[in-house]
């Protein structure tokens, strides 16, 4: 597939959630020059942050590691920290899904729990057995929320395939959604116009779930009107 060498992959739903509901995906590559970034974004009307395997390396929210997990790697975390900074100061909408949560709560200040099993007494086994195009757990959503506005709903069953969560949401950000066992599910920046980020992978639910499109189609809506 690519050896030792670097290798840019993304899951093909990714692609297909965008195309299908309208929208033109582009993958951006991870550049490391400040104003090559900042001219990737003038290219684009919206940013979706995806999940990734490997996690954030602890030190970027001031922690150690203690839990023997892959991790992301520095290029790829540092380029989607500062993506995040800047989307939000040219209020560029932005999606985040499983770790693009997590990078948005540690791009704004926030911290995690490296492993919800060992750091969270009596937690959901959330990361669950069968394939993510099954709901495995309720989410509840807070009301007046952003995430609710969207998604038109209080309760929802998502998919669960992760192994990190947030633990201090970002100064700037809000809980949104909640699981059973309380691990924050959503988080989103009430003073932007659109800026959520969700714990949970629409991407394998949204073609047999309205539920889980209207996300999608949130954040190109939102994306249309950067570009009007």
């Amino acid at each position: 597939m690519g050896g030792h060498e670097p290798t840019y992959f993304l899951r093909a739903r990714y692609i297909r959630a965008v195309e299908e509901l309208g929208g033109i995906p582009l993958i951006l590559p991870l550049v490391a020059e400040p104003s090559a970034r900042r001219r990737l974004l003038d290219l684009v009307d919206g940013l979706l942050i995806t999940g990734s395997g490997p996690d954030l390396p602890p030190h970027l929210y001031g922690e150690e590691q203690h839990y023997e997990f892959p991790l992301v790697s520095e290029r790829r975390a540092d380029f989607e920290l500062e993506l995040v900074h800047q989307a939000r100061k040219r209020d560029l909408p932005v999606l985040g899904i499983c770790g693009g949560m997590q990078t948005v709560n540690v791009a704004c200040g926030g911290s995690l729990y490296q492993d919800i099993s060992a750091q969270v007494p009596g937690a959901l086994d959330h990361r669950q057995k069968t394939t993510a195009v099954h709901v495995v757990h309720s989410v509840t959503v807070a009301p007046q929320s952003l995430l609710n506005k969207v998604i038109a709903k209080s309760k929802l069953m998502v998919n669960s395939s992760h192994h990190q969560s947030v633990k201090t949401v970002a100064p700037s950000l809000k809980a949104s959604a909640m699981a059973p066992d309380g691990i924050i599910e959503a988080i989103e920046s009430p003073p932007h116009r659109f800026l959520l980020a969700i714990q949970w992978h629409p991407e394998f639910l949204f073609e047999r779930h309205a539920v889980h499109r209207r996300l999608f189609e949130a954040l190109l809506r939102a994306a249309r009107r950067t570009r009007a």
